[in-house]
C-alpha cells in the first residue's frame, strides 16, 4: 500500500514540475529583441547572423590551441554520453562577448550538473589574433564567475577557451551556420550571439539567442543531446511535456502531453485511495466480528 502510495506522489511531484516550469518567467534570450539581428547595427547586418543548421555535423578534425597553448583536436571533447555546449565568441570583444560568456556561467553556475563530469563546454575565438594568453586570461575569469553558484566547485578543466587558424575558424563557423565580419574602420568584429549544444557524435542540436540563458532548457537541452545518458526520471518527464522550438528557442509545453501525465496521475491517485478505503474496511469489518460459539 505505502509502495503504491509513494508512486501516486511520486507522479504528482511530476506533475507539479511541469506546471512549475511552465509558470517560469522567460529568460532574455527567449525574447525576439535579443535575436542575432537586434545585437548589430542596421547599416552593418549585411552577411551577419546565425543560420541554424541543426543535426548537421561538426567538423572534429579541426586543430586549434587550447589555453594552455597545447595543439588539440575539437574532436578531443567528444565523448560518449557526454553532450558539448558549443559558441564563437573573441575574448577582446568590447562588449557582446563579454555578456555572453557572463551569461553563460551564470546559467551553467546553477545546473546540478559539472563541466566535465556529465558534459563539455567548448568556447572558440573567431578572431584569428587572439593566443592562448588571451584563452587562459578569459577562462579564469569565468571559470571563478561559474564556480559563485555552482554547488561543487571545478577547476575548469571541463570549460575549453580555444584559438586558432583564420581557416580552421571558418571552416567551423560555416559549419555551425555562424556569419560575422570584421570592420575595417575599428577592426573589431559585427557578430550575433548564441550557444550551440552539440550531441556527443559531433551533431548540431539545438541553438540558444542571446547574451542569458535559462538554465532549464540548457539542462534539458543536454539530456535530450546526451541521448538519455544523464539526468533523472523528472527530467524525462519534463521532456516529455515539453519539446524544444527551433524557431523560438526555448522549450515550450506540449499541452496533449501535460493532460496524458496528469490523468495518468489521476487514476493513480483515485486507485490507491480506493485501495486504502477498501482494506480499511476489511480492517474494520474483521475486527468486529464476534466468535462463533
Amino acid at each position: 500500500m505505502i509502495l503504491h502510495m509513494a508512486r501516486a506522489l511520486s507522479i504528482l511531484m511530476l506533475v507539479a514540475t511541469c506546471s512549475f516550469a511552465i509558470a517560469q518567467p522567460p529568460s532574455a534570450f527567449q525574447d525576439k529583441s535579443m535575436r542575432p539581428s537586434a545585437q548589430v547595427s542596421p547599416a552593418d547586418l549585411s552577411n551577419v547572423g546565425i543560420e541554424q543548421r541543426l543535426n548537421q555535423p561538426v567538423p572534429l578534425d579541426l586543430q586549434f590551441k587550447d589555453e594552455t597553448g597545447k595543439t588539440v583536436k575539437l574532436g578531443d571533447y567528444f565523448h560518449s554520453g557526454r553532450p558539448v555546449i558549443l559558441n564563437l565568441v573573441y575574448y577582446t570583444c568590447p562588449m557582446l562577448c563579454g555578456e555572453e560568456l557572463a551569461g553563460e556561467a551564470s546559467a551553467l553556475g546553477v545546473l546540478r550538473f559539472t563541466p566535465g563530469n556529465e558534459y563539455e563546454v567548448v568556447s572558440v575565438s573567431f578572431n584569428p589574433d587572439e593566443t592562448p594568453k588571451d584563452a587562459a586570461e578569459k577562462k579564469q575569469v569565468y571559470v571563478a564567475r561559474m564556480n559563485e553558484h555552482l554547488e561543487h566547485k571545478t577547476d575548469g578543466s571541463g570549460w575549453h577557451f580555444l584559438t586558432g587558424e583564420q581557416a580552421n575558424i571558418k571552416q567551423l563557423a560555416d559549419a555551425v551556420g555562424f556569419r560575422y565580419r570584421r570592420d575595417p574602420r575599428t577592426g573589431q568584429f559585427i557578430h550575433a550571439a548564441a550557444i550551440m549544444i552539440v550531441t556527443p557524435t559531433g551533431r548540431i542540436a539545438q541553438y540558444y539567442y542571446g547574451v542569458e540563458f535559462s538554465p532549464k532548457d540548457i539542462r534539458l537541452g543536454l539530456i535530450e543531446a546526451s541521448q538519455d545518458k544523464i539526468g533523472t526520471l523528472v527530467d524525462q518527464v519534463v521532456l516529455y511535456c515539453y519539446h524544444y522550438d527551433p524557431n523560438t528557442g526555448r522549450y515550450g509545453a506540449v499541452v496533449t502531453n501535460m493532460m496524458r501525465v496528469a490523468g495518468a496521475a489521476t487514476m493513480l491517485i483515485l486507485g490507491g485511495f480506493l485501495i486504502v478505503m477498501y482494506r480499511r474496511e476489511s480492517h474494520n469489518g474483521n475486527k468486529g466480528a464476534r466468535p462463533a460459539c
